[in-house]
């Protein structure tokens, strides 16, 4: 609906221009000029009356078309469907919050490996998006080129609407004379003489009054054409623009801000990662710190049992002394069973001895 509103609009606009330039041209001081090119008493002259522009309108409807087909929408619409896959590459969930790590270590290494991959990722998406930047920017120059062609082209048309709208004024007044004046004269003549020759001369004028309705319906035709191409000239224009604000509103607006967000959300990424590694660092810190301030209190409660007494238990002194006075008692003991033993013994030798001396004689 909207395309048929805004054909309309064309239509309208091109056809309240063209009524301005008709009623330019039927007033033009050229009109007698070009209606001089007929010579009703050579055929040829009405046969070539406005042909060379007629000819031209041919040739430009021909250049419209190659013009059409140098701005088609085909490749620019492929490449920004191209775009649109590799934004599609984006996952959200590569920002999303990850689970916590057990160890640093573990942390730290997901910390340099997440970024790389998300560095190389989007990196990767960015080299492809300025690729078909290159390509786009190509476009849209030719499309430039290809507008500015085109309003040479409709300033052309118009030159041609203006000159086809004075030959069909001049080959009016041509057929109005003939039909006003020439017509009715040859007619009176014919019928008051009779003669053969003036009945030729009519003949010839009626053929030349069709000969001369046919060419102004030729250029008709012609400038109908010429009038047609003004908005199709204006319409092409239009998609070429809505092509080239395509191509800057996804290359000077929504990729520029796709990029700022892109950077923004590694950024986050990384200071997110960091965080829970030095969360990590903080929580085995405390652990440490708890630890350390747990075997400092047992520590101090040993120093402070052992500071508290002597160096030796009582308990210890009297096991020690008893033992002692025992070792003493005991070797006391040993000393006199050996006295007791040697004593014994030395009986025993004395009475061995006199008892060898008995047996002896000595």
């Amino acid at each position: 609906m909207d395309s048929t509103i805004s054909e309309n609009a064309f239509e309208l606009d091109t056809q309240r221009q063209a009524d301005i330039i008709a009623k330019t041209a039927r007033n033009s001081a050229e009109i007698s000029i070009i209606a001089s090119e007929i010579d009703l008493d050579n055929p040829e002259t009405i046969a070539a009356f406005g042909n060379k522009t007629a000819h031209e309108i041919s040739r430009f409807s021909d250049m419209i078309l190659d013009t059409i087909k140098i701005t088609s929408l085909e490749n620019p619409e492929a490449l920004l469907v191209q775009l649109n896959k590799i934004m599609n590459k984006f996952d959200a969930s590569d920002f999303s919050e990850e689970q916590k790590s057990g160890l640093i270590v573990r942390i730290m290494k997901r910390t340099r490996d997440s970024i790389d991959a998300l560095l190389s990722k989007y990196s990767s998406m960015g080299g492809e998006m300025e690729k078909i930047y290159v390509r786009l920017k190509e476009y849209e120059s030719e499309i430039k080129k290809s507008n500015s062609l085109l309003d040479s082209m409709f300033e052309k048309n118009i030159g041609y609407f203006e000159t086809l709208e004075k030959y069909i004024t001049a080959g009016s007044s041509v057929l109005q004379k003939i039909q006003s004046e020439t017509i009715p004269q040859l007619e009176s003549k014919a019928t008051l003489t009779g003669d053969q020759m003036d009945r030729l001369n009519l003949s010839n004028a009626r053929n030349m009054e069709e000969m001369v309705q046919q060419r102004i319906y030729d250029l008709e035709l012609a400038k109908n054409v010429s009038l047609q191409t003004m908005p199709q000239i204006r319409l092409i224009q239009k998609g070429n623009y809505n092509l080239i604000r395509k191509i800057n509103s996804a290359f000077i607006i929504t990729i520029p801000i796709f990029k700022q967000s892109l950077i923004q959300a590694i950024t986050l990424k990384r200071q997110l990662i960091q965080a829970k590694a030095m969360a990590a660092l903080d929580e085995k810190t405390n652990e440490l710190l708890v630890k350390n301030s747990e075997n400092t209190a047992l520590q101090s409660k040993m120093l402070a049992h052992m500071s508290s007494g002597g160096a030796l238990d009582i308990e210890t002194l009297e096991k020690t002394w008893n033992t002692i006075v025992k070792g003493i008692e005991e070797t006391k003991q040993i000393h006199e069973d050996m006295k007791r033993k040697r004593d014994e013994g030395t009986q025993r030798l004395h009475q061995i001895q006199e008892d060898f001396k008995k047996r002896s004689g000595v």
